[in-house]
């Protein structure tokens, strides 16, 4: 494994010492208990001796990448030694082994501190449908941070870790990015082999990264991604995508009437903004017709795929049980009015949808949507959590369905102070283009949540 040149901007800058980010790092996650952006900690004993294991096998000559990064895992990706419990206290369990996409990060060096909540079942995303407690934005506790990978985003965001793992079945690992002023790295499912992670949609599911820059996303995702025998959901890469040049770039853009912000016009003019920053940087904006990707994006839970959701996690335990939140058990309920007949009738227009946005995609770069239409109060959240929570993925559910990656990449701030991001999209297996294009236009400098 090559050594890669990190330099991370949060708990375990490059050249710091490790040992006392670790203590960095377990103050501030004291300190700020009520963001409950963790279910478990690792004792910060067994972190320091692992640091001081792994800073010995460095010295001795041994390559480590990540050497001391510290990162956070969400709740429904095994760590061996650490309960599994995808915000279902009942459901907890102590893998023997670790997924693999956290298996190569250990082995790269990095440390692993704890499990980061999550909406429970990895089903919404709000970040309000924990038993753990809600998590709330970073800027504002009153309002969503985003979910399912609340507690992932949260982490990096209000600096107690440099990374974190989410997952990503309907936009998971990029609403919580949007909303916390970070980076969310969603790869082509299959990418990243997914063995280790409580199903939800296994033929969508995939892994996600949350950090604080585009280069450093795509350092850990060259750890992690790789064809995996063991999991059956994992896809080898073709032996060669095709990338545009440097230099000048088309990008898709959402016509007027295509966009939608549910009474907050101030989210379009961060939408415009971003689109007319683009274009300084050497973009030409080429209008694209929404229509087959929002139909797309429908299907998830207004279609039969909530009863593959169902399938998974009936497969795990009990669903009409009062071990799962009210508003768990009512998504997954819905499954039951689906027939096979609807199920293979979703699928052939699926197909049909997936050919018309490769073309509507084939003569631009990326295509850049808000990640998320705009943010909500967690009250509001609280009185009506179907509807907004289906609103915040009206730019996100597609992604997977119409077999796309993306990159989130912040954009800029409300009047209310909540930030708001933009999502860059294009075809599978395109993800180094899109990351290579995510790097030039995240050009917004990264603070420190907190001065060390």
């Amino acid at each position: 494994m090559n050594q890669i040149n990190l330099r991370f901007a949060t708990s375990s800058p490059a050249g710091s010492d490790p040992l006392q980010a670790i203590e960095t790092a377990y103050r501030r996650i004291e300190t700020e208990r009520d963001r409950n952006c963790w279910i478990h900690v690792r004792p910060i004993a067994e972190t320091r001796d692992h640091c001081r294991t792994l800073m010995t096998r460095a010295d001795s000559g041994e390559t480590l990448p990540l050497l001391g990064v510290l990162f956070g895992v969400k709740d429904n990706i095994d760590v061996a030694g650490m309960p599994t419990t995808a915000a279902v206290p009942a459901f907890s369990y102590m893998p023997a082994r670790s997924a693999e996409s956290v298996e190569r990060l250990i082995a790269a060096g990095a440390i692993c501190i704890g499990k980061t909540n999550l909406d429970q079942l990895a089903t919404g995303l709000s970040g309000a449908r924990s038993p753990y407690g809600s998590c709330a934005a970073v800027a504002d506790p009153r309002y969503v941070s985003g979910g399912s990978s609340s507690g992932s985003a949260v982490a990096v965001a209000a600096g107690h870790v440099t990374f974190a793992l989410g997952t990503d079945t309907g936009g998971s690992g990029r609403i919580p990015a949007g909303f916390n002023d970070i980076v969310g790295i969603k790869p082509t499912v299959g990418l990243v082999s997914s063995r280790g992670l409580v199903p939800n949609c296994p033929t969508l599911d995939c892994v996600s990264i949350f950090c604080n820059s585009v280069q450093d996303g795509a350092a850990i995702l060259d750890v992690m991604e790789g064809f995996d025998p063991e999991d059956p959901y994992s896809r080898p890469a073709p032996a060669s995508v095709s990338a545009r040049a440097a230099g000048k770039f088309r990008f898709g853009r959402l016509m007027a009437n295509d966009l939608e912000f549910f009474g907050m016009p101030e989210c379009g003019a961060l939408y415009e903004q971003a689109c007319d920053r683009f274009s300084s940087l050497g973009g030409t904006a080429v209008e694209i017709d929404f229509a087959p990707f929002a139909e797309a994006g429908a299907m998830m839970f207004a279609g039969p795929w909530v009863a593959e959701r169902r399938a998974s996690i009936s497969a795990l335990m009990e669903v009409d049980t009062d071990r799962l939140l009210d508003v768990t058990k009512t998504v997954l309920r819905t499954a039951t009015s689906y027939s096979a007949i609807d199920t293979f009738t979703a699928m052939h227009r699926l197909l049909r949808l997936r050919r018309q946005s490769q073309g509507l995609l084939a003569g631009v770069d990326a295509l850049v949507v808000p990640t998320a239409p705009r943010p909500f109060l967690l009250d509001e959240m609280h009185s009506d959590p179907i509807t907004l929570n289906n609103r915040l993925g009206h730019y996100s559910y597609f992604a997977n369905l119409l077999d796309l990656c993306a990159v989130a990449i912040p954009n800029g701030v409300l009047p209310n102070g909540i930030p708001m991001g933009v999502t860059l999209l294009a075809p599978a297996w395109s993800d180094r283009a899109l990351i290579a294009l995510a790097r030039r236009l995240d050009t917004k400098s990264r603070k420190q949540p907190h001065a060390q």
